[in-house]
């Protein structure tokens, strides 16, 4: 293992061990040793004799602003957030710009979500594939080189993959076992938490390992987001799936962390959390045939997720992430096993500092443990993976139960498989397990409300026959074992109300339903002023709090994103009523707002239009408050 100082003689180091073609993988997320991958990249965009194909998943980048007002919006923020320093991927630049060079490809499994709608390049190259058939498609395309960030013990001696031991211990693997060449280069981030379990190695896993004092940006942590009241019902009703004593698997998104607080709000405040789903399920059609918990947890939850993110630093710290299983892999008792971790930066300082059986019980390890059973120790996975519930979000579901996740109708592709197919499949192989899939109801597009529940779908990341539990903000629908018929029904049952005769007509037309059959009276009154008032209720007994986790937002911030996620939504009509809407506002009223996006003074006809628009939308967005 050679040690290496600076990121040129990291790339010198490369370039001499591999010749003129480079294939190189580097781990999706958090684990991209960005400076230096933007060193190889560089040097091959500008020797055309030299080739270069990336092979890697959620390239993550901070978002370009799209309007003048996004761009006044997010200046001071991403400085505050991301730091002067923080080192963008410039073939995502180049990516998005079109101009990546001949010489160089770039082929990825999963997208940042609607990063690379309608580019070309990255939707011709992108490559579908479940999470667990990645290595083996990288050893057939015959990558050479791995790059990585790592962490270092405190001694000094020992090594950690830390955020992304997912696919890294399965490559280098099977590239070992059958000798096939594979330069391995660690690059240590002062920042990355050093954690053990199967992410903890040895200096001989690495051919080369880049310590630089040039490496000191900050890590990429994603905003934390406020919490619609859609999403807050989606958590309460998924938090009832919940069983003590049980596993638990969430995926990614502002839904997942709904679901974490309206658990911890279980388990924390139970009279008033009862009180709530009673309130609930006197105006609504609750499925009789599935069983709901509304219990506090005595036992605990195990996690295994492919992803850890600060829902599960909420559910340890609240008390509830404590039901510990024997890893035979380790010959350890663990609370939690995760792939790959991407949150906060409370999040990252919260492992940085775990501390004796906190430390101990969390393990990073392998995508091919966490995300399927094939394991040689596939029976004890299973008893360990007792009273299972896998969360996950998507689209748009079909009438007939197959759910659309990662890719439109059209054929364009907003994310990706990930590991969600997994988890639904592993759900039916377990007996007492169940998939949930979660969604909102509708969309607003352009101004334009659409449902997500359709009839049909062209695109399904889940298959029909895989169905089992979808919630919206309107309740849970109960799909498994059913019937056509009845997964129709249930499933009209959570359509907002808007569309519910369209889509049942629909079905009548497609002899999928009977055709005296009539929506029931409680699930007739599905609309947004259900659910708001709902939800306003609940927060004036200080629950479902906007931002129940923290903000990295200010107030004034806060204020301003519901204003602007308003225009962006809007079509041009309506952003003429904000216009007039802004012309009978006083600037006075929201000066702190005016000021933070340097428009309280305008010079030019284009800043007084934005000036009057923005406080048409603030107006209406604390009337609607």
């Amino acid at each position: 293992m050679q040690q290496l100082g600076q990121i040129k003689e990291a790339t010198d180091f490369i370039f001499a061990n591999l010749g003129k073609e480079i294939r190189m993988a580097a781990p999706l997320g958090l684990g991209k040793p960005n400076q230096l991958i933007n060193a190889v990249y560089d040097h091959v965009k500008n020797n055309k004799e030299l080739k270069l194909k990336i092979f890697t998943a959620l390239s993550l980048d901070i978002p370009d602003p799209k309007s003048d007002l996004e761009a006044r919006f997010t200046k001071a923020f991403y400085q505050r957030h991301f730091g002067d320093d923080y080192p963008r991927l410039t073939y995502v630049k180049d990516l998005l710009a079109k101009k990546i060079p001949e010489n160089i490809e770039v082929e990825e499994f999963y997208f940042q979500a609607g990063k690379y709608l309608g580019n070309t390049n990255m939707q011709c190259h992108y490559n579908s594939l479940n999470y667990t058939h990645v290595t083996q498609s990288l050893f057939n395309s015959n990558i050479n080189l791995l790059v990585q960030l790592i962490a270092v013990s405190p001694d000094g001696q020992t090594y950690s993959l830390s955020c992304n031991p997912d696919l890294t211990l399965d490559v280098v693997d099977i590239y070992r076992k059958s000798k096939k060449p594979l330069v391995v280069v660690g690059v240590i981030h002062p920042e990355l938490p050093f954690l053990g379990g199967d992410a903890q190695v040895e200096p001989s896993f690495f051919d080369a390992i880049l310590t630089s004092a040039e490496i000191t940006h900050q890590l990429f942590a994603p905003p934390l987001s406020p919490m619609t009241p859609e999403e807050s019902l989606i958590g309460l009703h998924a938090s009832q799936l919940i069983p003590d004593d049980g596993t638990l698997q969430i995926g990614i998104g502002s839904l997942s962390e709904a679901l974490v607080y309206a658990t911890i709000l279980r388990h924390q405040k139970n009279q008033l959390y009862r009180q709530l789903n009673q309130e609930f399920w006197l105006n609504a059609e609750k499925p009789k045939n599935i069983s709901t918990f509304e219990s506090p947890f005595e036992k605990g939850l195990y996690g295994t997720s492919e992803m850890l993110m600060d829902g599960f630093m909420h559910l340890r710290n609240a008390g509830i992430l404590c039901r510990r299983i024997y890893d035979r892999d380790e010959y350890a008792m663990r609370y939690l096993h995760g792939a790959f971790f991407l949150g906060s930066k409370k999040f990252y300082q919260w492992l940085r500092e775990l501390k004796g059986h906190d430390y101990e019980g969390l393990s990073m390890t392998r995508v091919s443990k966490v995300n399927d059973l094939y394991d040689p120790h596939e029976f004890a996975l299973r008893r360990q993976r007792k009273n299972a519930r896998f969360f996950n979000t998507t689209m748009n579901i079909t009438l007939l139960g197959g759910a659309a996740s990662e890719t439109l109708e059209n054929g364009q592709v907003i994310s990706g498989v990930g590991g969600q197919y997994n988890f639904v499949a592993m759900s039916h192989e377990l007996p007492d397990s169940h998939s949930v899939l979660m969604l909102r109801s509708t969309r607003i597009t352009k101004g334009k409300r659409s449902s997500n529940i359709v009839w049909a779908h062209g695109q399904l990341t889940i298959p029909r026959h895989l169905r089992d539990i979808v919630i919206t903000e309107y309740g849970i629908a109960y799909l498994k074992e059913q019937n056509d018929e009845q997964v129709i029904q249930q499933l009209l049952n959570i359509t907002d109300s808007e569309f519910q005769e369209e889509l049942l007509k629909i079905a009548k037309k497609n002899k999928k339903i009977a055709a005296d059959y009539k929506i029931p009276e409680g699930a007739r009154h599905n609309t947004p002023t259900k659910v708001r008032d709902f939800i306003t209720k609940a927060q004036s007994q200080e629950l479902f709090p906007r931002m129940p986790f923290g903000s990295d937002f200010t107030a004034t911030e806060l204020t301003l994103q519901s204003a602007l996620i308003a225009l962006k939504e809007s079509s041009i009509k309506e952003l003429l009523k904000y216009l007039l809407r802004g012309l009978g506002v006083r600037k006075t009223d929201f000066s702190e707002e005016l000021l933070r996006m340097d428009l309280q003074k305008t010079s030019t006809f284009q800043q007084k239009i934005y000036q009057k628009i923005l406080l048409g939308s603030l107006q209406r967005s604390k009337t609607a408050r």
